[in-house]
């Protein structure tokens, strides 16, 4: 999934939610969550997502000294 796809979706969960409705449509596909906090589990999770795609891939610099004797 790229980015733009993860925003819409995101941006329906919020509606619905918004809105006190359960369904959501995307896709040609409609979703019914049971309750309100699975809902926000799925709003939840696809923030994560999006936050890692805009972060990007990060190196991990570890500087360490070595001392010649």
């Amino acid at each position: 999934m790229n980015l733009d796809d993860l925003k819409s979706r995101h941006s329906a969960l919020l509606a619905a939610r918004y809105s006190g409705t359960r369904s959501v449509s995307y896709d040609g596909k409609t979703v019914t969550y049971g309750t309100d906090a699975e809902l926000a589990a799925a709003i939840g999770d696809i923030e994560r997502r999006i936050a890692k795609l805009e972060r990007g891939a990060r190196r991990i610099l570890r500087p360490y000294a070595v001392k010649d004797l």
